[in-house]
Formats: structure tokens, C-alpha cells, sequence
């Protein structure tokens, strides 16, 4: 694997950008690195298709990788 994230992770899998292994142990649910922005989770709240509901923050974006958990 590669030390480098990609640009643009999404874990929705209709995304062209889709890698849920890539984002699965954080809250983040798609972040794009050129344009500055994330999306996450609002709590537990779901829209009516049972997709979680979203919030994009604007800002500086550095993606990497969290240490795996010892055990």
C-alpha cells in the first residue's frame, strides 16, 4: 500500500471516489484534499433513504494514516 492518500475518498459506493477500507475507522464520510473539505456524520441522523446526514466543513485538508490499534 501506498503512503499517500488520494486526493478524494468517499465510503459511499456510488461514488466514483468510493474506498471504505481506506476511511472505515474514522468519522469521516468523504473529504477532498485539492478543494478543502471534509463531510461528516451529523450524529446519527439519517436522510429517508437511510443514508447518515452529512456536514461539509471548509478548511485545510491533510489526510493520513491512523496507527492500527495494538493487539
Amino acid at each position: 500500500m501506498s503512503d499517500t492518500l488520494p486526493d478524494r475518498l468517499s465510503t459511499n459506493p456510488r461514488s466514483p471516489f468510493y474506498n471504505e477500507e481506506l476511511l472505515e475507522r474514522t468519522n469521516v464520510e468523504e473529504y477532498c484534499v485539492s478543494e478543502g473539505w471534509v463531510r461528516v456524520a451529523a450524529g446519527t441522523a439519517k436522510d429517508r433513504f437511510g443514508n447518515p446526514l452529512t456536514i461539509k466543513l471548509s478548511g485545510k485538508v491533510e489526510p493520513y494514516f491512523r496507527a492500527k490499534p495494538a493487539g
